[in-house]
C-alpha cells in the first residue's frame, strides 16, 4: 500500500495535470518558510487572522466554533449575528476581540465529501485575508471532524489550495499556519507537507 508522501505526491501531480507550464520547483521551495505547523491550541495563536471551522449560521457551535467563540467573548456573536449567516464554501471575516489574533475568517465546510466546496472554503479565506491587508493566518483542519470529511484526502486539498494560492500571489502572504489538534492530523500534515512545500518546517 502506498504511503500518505506516495498518495500526496499522486495529489499533487494530479494537480496540474491539465496545465503545459513546468512545475517551477525552486519558486516553491522559497515559498516552504511561509508554511508551518502548530499543536498549540488555535485560540492561542498570535496572528493576523484564525479561521473558524464555522456552521451556516454563524452564531456558534461545538469543537472548534464553540472554542472561538468562547475565547473571543460575547461581542463575537454580536458581530456575527447581522452578517446573515455563511454558505457552505465561503467566508467572512470579524474581528477577534478577545483573541491574540487580530480577526476571526469564518468558513462554512462541506457536510459530506464535497471537494470542490472544500477547495472553496480555503481559497475564500486566502481572498478575504489577502482583501483585509492582512498577511498571516492559521487554519484548523476544516470539515474533517463532525463533518466527516476524510482527513487525509482534506489534507491534500488544504495543502494543495494554499500552495495554488501561494504561487499566484506570493509577495501578499507571510505566513500560512496549520493548527492541529490529535496526532492522525499531525502525522498526516507531517508527511505531506514536504510534499507540497519543500523545505518547510514539520516541527512542533
Amino acid at each position: 500500500m502506498a504511503s500518505i508522501a506516495e498518495r500526496g505526491l499522486a495529489q499533487l501531480k494530479a494537480l496540474y495535470a491539465s496545465e503545459a507550464a513546468q512545475l517551477n520547483q525552486e519558486a516553491v521551495r522559497k515559498l516552504s518558510n511561509k508554511l508551518g505547523l502548530s499543536a498549540q491550541d488555535i485560540t492561542k495563536l498570535d496572528v493576523d487572522a484564525i479561521v473558524n471551522a464555522a456552521n451556516n449560521s454563524l452564531l456558534g457551535g461545538g469543537g472548534v466554533d464553540g472554542a472561538i467563540h468562547a475565547a473571543a467573548g460575547p461581542q463575537l456573536v454580536e458581530e456575527c449575528r447581522p452578517l446573515g449567516g455563511c454558505k457552505d464554501g465561503d467566508a467572512k471575516i470579524t474581528k477577534g476581540y478577545k483573541l491574540p489574533a487580530k480577526h476571526v475568517i469564518h468558513t462554512v465546510g462541506p457536510q459530506s465529501e464535497k471537494k470542490n466546496v472544500l477547495i472553496s472554503c480555503y481559497q475564500r479565506c486566502l481572498e478575504v485575508l489577502v482583501d483585509n491587508g492582512l498577511r498571516s493566518i492559521a487554519f484548523p483542519c476544516v470539515a474533517t471532524g463532525v463533518y466527516g470529511y476524510d482527513k487525509e484526502r482534506g489534507a491534500n486539498v488544504a495543502l494543495g489550495t494554499v500552495r495554488r494560492f501561494l504561487e499566484k500571489n506570493p509577495e501578499k502572504i507571510d505566513k500560512v499556519i496549520f493548527c492541529l489538534f490529535n496526532a492522525k492530523d499531525k502525522k498526516i500534515y507531517q508527511e505531506l507537507l514536504p510534499v507540497y512545500f519543500p523545505e518547510s518546517d514539520i516541527s512542533f
